[in-house]
């Protein structure tokens, strides 16, 4: 029943994205291990994702969704680099996107480069390819043709307009190569045709491969490809009760001086929401033609996809106009969904899991061990049939931010101080360098309207100011030993 359930899935994606027929399907034996595909998207908030239908009908629908899936810092190199390693931001001294908190060049530096998914994953036998943005400032002051350690296959912008799409130049497998502002230059789309590439040679070989696949979608300016430019024309942005926020008198003193949005800035916001929806168009389309290539090459069945971003994004929440950075739903709260063997159809799980989780589920699909100093652990067991109860599951995460104040610079991003914060299931709070404090009950206040830091019962306050403290030192297993203590619930 299941087979013949997963044929006529194929065959309707067949008749939306004429790539591949599964009538030329692959007799192909699956590899030893399940392969994984991980498509990485660049400043997706959790709730653009409901217009993409392949990712609901391919995705969503057969696979497993998380509804509480958190960054460890919600900034592009910070939370890729936890990706990588499996680690909090404080582990990985990636603390901000370029020199001297962060940034690739500091990944190189510090050793970090040596030891990744990709390395071990490698190690394991597996082929592994890289498309797409790696760590902000890549290849920085090294060699344009410079490949990272642990990759059979990558092809990744070196150089150019990549954030655009168009006018890029992409070191492949160290060979640097042009692209332009054709059609078919829309680095989305030439992301997927060699996936596709990948995936039959990998195929071909017989040979387990592991594809990290990171866009720039729909990360500013937001370029569509141009068969989307039209699409979503009468759209506007979300206007939760926290967009353009009336009273902020109750939040922090780098929040509580904004002004309400004036009506050009919120015309911005609606048109760049037009735009970042256009271009998820084309990484819907990414997912469709990678789903048939499977199918065409007899690996469907044998392989693990999952979907996610870097981090969330605001637009007009707390009368904050477009960015990151903040502690705050929208950013710190990404999608995760997996699709894959034995991975229940349908299903929505509210345990809390993170970025730092990703490297040790794929080397545990693997059949191997991460290294001891990973802080995240397999999130295998909550794929399953039966998922772990809620009180055997970590039971908070932590949430990081860095300013350049620290290394003696100003830039816009230190508008907010140096921030921890913990996520735990019914409250977010969250402890400023400043000595400002924010705490919100979801329950009550899920668009954070109220920060009750002042009022609520201070053996609350106190009791999550302590695991902050705890948590915030943690390497490895401490880590999970700390996330896995429970937090009093209070009235």
């Amino acid at each position: 029943m299941r087979l013949r359930a997963l044929a006529v899935i194929l065959c309707m994606v067949a008749i939306a994205l004429p790539i591949y027929s599964p009538s030329t399907t692959s007799n192909a034996a699956p590899a030893v291990h399940p392969n994984i595909i991980f498509i990485l998207a660049d400043d997706l908030d959790a709730k653009s994702i409901a217009v993409m239908p392949r990712l609901k009908s391919l995705m969503i629908d057969r696979g497993v969704s998380f509804a509480n899936y958190f960054v460890t810092y919600p900034l592009c190199c910070p939370s890729r680099a936890s990706i990588l390693r499996g680690q909090y931001p404080h582990n990985t001294q990636i603390l901000g996107n370029r020199p001297p908190l962060g940034g690739f060049q500091k990944f190189v530096e510090t050793g970090a480069e040596r030891s990744t998914v990709a390395t071990w994953l490698h190690a394991a036998g597996y082929s592994t390819g890289y498309f797409g943005k790696y760590l902000n400032g890549y290849p920085g002051g090294n060699d344009q043709t410079h490949v990272p350690p642990g990759w059979d296959t990558w092809n990744s912008p070196v150089g150019g307009r990549p954030y655009s799409n168009f006018d890029y130049r992409m070191n492949e497998n160290g060979r640097l190569v042009n692209y332009g502002n054709r059609p078919e230059d829309y680095m989305t789309d030439v992301l997927a045709r060699k996936a596709v590439a990948f995936i039959r040679q990998s195929a071909q070989m017989n040979r387990s491969f592991f594809i990290h696949l990171s866009t720039f979608t729909p990360h500013a300016p937001a370029t569509p490809a141009p068969r989307h430019a039209n699409a979503f024309a009468e759209v506007t942005a979300p206007r939760p009760p926290s967009f353009n926020e009336a009273d902020l008198s109750d939040k922090p003193s780098w929040l509580r001086s904004r002004n309400l949005l004036t009506d050009r800035q919120i015309s911005r916001i609606d048109d760049l929401h037009r735009k970042r929806l256009q271009t998820l168009l084309s990484v819907d389309d990414l997912i469709g033609t990678l789903v048939d290539a499977l199918g065409a090459a007899g690996q469907l069945q044998g392989t693990y996809i999952f979907f996610s971003s870097d981090n969330g994004f605001h637009l007009g929440e707390h009368r904050l106009p477009q960015g990151k950075n903040t502690a705050f739903e929208e950013d710190i709260r990404v999608p995760l969904i997996v699709f894959g063997p034995g991975v229940p159809a349908g299903r929505t799980v509210e345990l809390l899991a993170m970025n730092i989780d990703l490297a040790p589920t794929w080397v545990a699909i693997a059949g191997v061990s991460p290294p001891s100093f990973v802080d995240g652990r397999s999130l295998l067991p909550v794929l399953s049939a039966a998922p772990p109860r809620q009180d055997r599951w970590r039971q908070m995460v932590l949430i990081e931010h860095y300013t350049p104040a620290r290394a003696g610079r100003t830039t816009r991003a230190a508008a907010i101080p140096e921030y921890h914060a913990l996520r735990v299931k019914d409250f977010s709070y969250v402890e400023y360098a400043t000595g400002e404090r924010e705490l919100y009950d979801l329950r009550r206040d899920p668009y954070q309207l109220q920060n009750i830091h002042q009022n609520a019962d201070q053996r609350l306050v106190s009791e999550l100011s302590a695991r902050l403290a705890a948590i915030k030192r943690c390497a490895g297993a401490t880590c999970r030993n700390v996330e896995d203590s429970a937090v009093s619930s209070r009235e």
